[in-house]
């Protein structure tokens, strides 16, 4: 993942971006009362589709290999988090956009986060 600040800034706001979009799909399609395992399983999905057409315009500002898996993953996460709270009670939609928004920034911190674990210490060039 790239670490300059404007990527940083845009992971970030892509991230938002496609959280807010997915749980607003959950928000409209499942309602209180609806099996809430059957919400989770339809959601994911749906959020994971969200996030994949959302990925081409993402993808041309941040680059593909860094974009498509924060995408898939927030929509995957938004979709499922908002569609089993939606069927658990009535909803507002402020509330969906808020968690929605929540698991966009729960993603990007985790996989940034994942990321630095992976990558270990990096020696500098020529050192």
């Amino acid at each position: 993942m790239d670490r300059r600040w404007l990527f940083a800034a845009g992971d970030l706001l892509a991230s938002l971006l496609v959280g807010m979009l997915a749980a607003t799909a959950a928000w409209l399609i499942v309602w209180p009362g609806a099996n809430m395992w059957a919400a989770m399983a339809a959601m994911m999905p749906l959020g994971m589709v969200i996030g994949l057409v959302l990925f081409f315009p993402i993808g041309a500002l941040l680059g593909a290999q860094e974009a498509m898996i924060p995408a898939m993953y927030t929509g995957m996460w938004a979709g499922m988090v908002v569609g089993m709270m939606a069927a658990m009670m009535p909803l507002s939609l402020e509330h969906a956009l808020q968690m929605g928004a929540a698991c966009g920034i729960a993603e990007t911190v985790f996989l940034w986060a994942a990321n630095t674990l992976l990558r270990g210490k990096v020696r500098a060039p020529g050192g």
